[in-house]
């Protein structure tokens, strides 16, 4: 457990609120997280990098914080546990930016990155269970990330979308890595940061059959996903997929969270997760953010905010 006092607990989602949203995530008993959404609000945790970052570790390099994975397992389980004892509900795991071909280009071969993809849930879990050793009474749920196909590619483009690839590639790029964290048993898949309709299009399809719900956040700009379509048209994709339980926005400006989850909540007529970071632009090239924070706590919901990684 780190000593540093960890930034808030990010948004929550709700189960009726298209205002008051955050996501949530439970134990082996995946029903508990549907009935949680559906009766209030569900606290998540803030930015892993953030928590890592004010621990003292570098997070410069391509993999983030999924490098910490391998070289530093125990930093992983003190940031979730730190974001628990602070008031979350839900750990987000370190895998936004773990994918086979990440690793690969790290020497790691697929068995191995198999097991470090694993081994981001089985951290969470092992935070839930010394947060409930340290007293901690409520549900505690486990969230495994699922960053976009930009960010393997870390050039900023997950904020772009738009690779130049087919749905059909996108969901080959995704299938594999899914069904590890699947196979792991987290409570929900986080499907996040997602700048594109059509990147949802291929997630939504590569979780079916897996037996594990998920959430759909999208990265937005405006009205729009980063790629440029209506949110009307990409909430709608998830309108009928069962294995949604949530959809929302992550990684925005905090005046575009209304607006876009009062549009989830009516396209879906499902719960809404939010998150957004606090108003800064990324800089793929520093690997930095930059300019200045929009975020007011006036007009947050329950929570913080949450960066990914």
């Amino acid at each position: 457990m780190t000593s540093d006092t960890p930034s808030p607990p990010g948004p929550a989602a709700h189960g009726s609120s298209a205002h008051d949203s955050s996501a949530q995530v439970s134990g082996p008993r995946r029903p508990g997280l549907a009935a949680a959404l559906a009766a209030g609000t569900v606290v998540l945790d803030g930015g892993m990098s953030n928590q890592l970052e004010s621990a003292g570790h570098d997070l410069s390099d391509e993999l983030w914080s999924a490098r910490l994975l391998a070289e530093r397992p125990e930093a992983v389980t003190g940031a979730h546990l730190a974001y628990f004892g602070a008031g979350a509900d839900v750990a987000i795991t370190s895998s936004y930016q773990a994918t086979f071909e990440g690793f690969a280009k790290r020497g790691i071969d697929r068995e191995e990155a198999a097991r470090l993809l694993a081994l981001s849930v089985e951290l969470a879990r092992e935070a839930a269970r010394q947060a409930r050793s340290g007293g901690v009474r409520r549900p505690l749920w486990v969230a495994a990330s699922v960053g976009p196909y930009g960010a393997m590619l870390a050039d900023g483009s997950e904020y772009r979308g738009r690779y130049g690839l087919t749905v059909d590639e996108l969901e080959r790029f995704h299938r594999p890595r899914l069904e590890v964290l699947a196979a792991a048993g987290p409570d929900v898949l986080a499907l996040e940061t997602v700048p594109d309709a059509e990147e949802a299009e291929a997630l939504l399809r590569a979780v079916r059959g897996l037996g594990v719900p998920a959430w759909l956040s999208y990265s937005v700009a405006g009205g729009r996903t980063r790629a440029g379509q209506p949110l009307e048209e990409a909430f709608a994709l998830a309108a009928e997929a069962d294995e949604v339980i949530a959809v929302g926005v992550n990684c925005c400006a905090p005046e575009d969270v209304e607006g876009a989850v009062t549009t989830a909540a009516r396209v879906t007529g499902k719960p809404v997760v939010v998150y957004p970071n606090s108003g800064e632009a990324w800089d793929a090239g520093a690997r930095a953010w930059s300019g200045r924070s929009t975020f007011a706590p006036s007009r947050s919901s329950p929570g913080g905010t949450r960066a990914p990684g």
